[in-house]
């Protein structure tokens, strides 16, 4: 199955603004961005102690860190918990830490997993199923950009028959925070699975780069000697220690973050569906249309400022994310109507 990039080509991402307003010719802070799955109320961040911007990230303060990422993600202890800038650093190191030739990557899906292993050389297959245990498997649960959900209890059953071979369980677990049902974690992890949690897109402070690799601890260990001292920054670690500790916050992003997906999902069906568009899948941060005019419908969009995520694996594919506050609703639910008529 073909995942998107031409050989020698990295992947296309949404969040592409700078791209987004040289074709268009709109300034870049003239756009409505919905390229992304990543939640448009970000977690307040109010004033920090000045030495985390002045002294170097203090151990302490790390070990705080991951203490409230365990316990936020339902670990048994911080010591399966390792902090990276962001999850994108840790699907680049992983190839070659783990160190497997023969990979299956549960497809379509976020297509860096596909690049970084390829770039280490490994053997790389993308399935529509779950492959035989006679390999390292690469899943992201809920998936991006369908949405598609396994149960843990299925990938923690193969986890435990793939570990005789020395193979390994990547799950990537970038969206779960609207789906907590979905964690391999809280039910305790396989010796050979390796969680990777994203900070950015629940919290909607993708900009702090902070993520995390949830493992048994002595492989917590290697991925952060891997990764080097002071690989998370002051201001990352006091923002992140202090969200994941807000229950009531997290309790309340979720509510908002349901009915918003409810009515944009209501919104997309009422313009577009005239036109056989159809919401085919998504998440709670973000909902994947099928539509026979997805082409000119994201040309439509991005000449009325508003940018969404195309995929070159299938045209009729587009991703939306969730608009911010009344004047991005409004914004978007114009365009569409606007489209929808030219299209009745």
């Amino acid at each position: 199955m073909k995942d998107g990039t031409a050989p020698g080509e990295g992947p296309a991402h949404g969040g592409d603004l700078t791209t987004a307003a040289r074709r268009f010719g709109r300034a870049e802070g003239d756009w409505l961005d919905l390229s992304t799955g990543i939640n448009p109320v970000p977690y307040p961040v109010t004033e920090m102690a000045p030495e985390s911007w002045t002294r170097l990230p203090q151990a302490g303060a790390l070990a705080l860190l991951n203490q409230a990422a365990a316990e936020a993600y339902g670990a048994a202890n911080a010591d399966m918990v390792a902090a990276a800038p962001g999850t994108q650093a840790l699907i680049q190191i992983l190839p070659a830490l783990l160190g497997a030739r023969n990979v299956a990557i549960l497809g379509p899906t976020y297509a860096e997993h596909a690049a970084c292993w390829r770039a280490a050389g490994a053997r790389l297959e993308t399935v529509d199923g779950l492959p035989a245990p006679d390999r390292t498997l690469v899943v992201v649960n809920p998936n991006n950009p369908n949405g598609r959900s396994t149960p843990p209890g299925t990938l923690r059953d193969w986890a435990r028959r793939a570990a005789p071979g020395g193979h390994f369980l990547i799950a990537d677990e970038a969206f779960t925070d609207v789906r907590p049902d979905l964690s391999l974690v809280p039910e305790g992890l396989p010796e050979n699975a390796v969680v990777l949690r994203s900070f950015g897109k629940f919290f909607g402070l993708a900009g702090l780069r902070l993520g995390f690799a949830l493992a048994a601890p002595e492989l917590a260990r290697r991925i952060e000697a891997t990764l080097g001292p002071w690989a998370v920054s002051g201001p990352a670690i006091e923002i992140g220690a202090k969200a994941l500790a807000d229950v009531a916050w997290a309790a309340a992003a979720r509510a908002r973050l349901a009915a918003d997906a409810a009515r944009l999902r209501t919104c997309l069906t009422e313009h577009l569906s005239a036109g056989g568009g159809a919401v085919i899948g998504g998440t709670d941060l973000f909902l994947l249309l099928d539509h026979p005019a997805a082409p000119q419908l994201c040309q439509h969009l991005g000449r009325a400022g508003i940018l969404v995520r195309a995929f070159d694996f299938d045209p009729r594919l587009l991703r939306f994310g969730l608009p911010g506050g009344p004047a991005a609703w409004e914004r978007l639910e114009r365009a569409l109507a606007d489209f929808g008529r030219g299209a009745a």
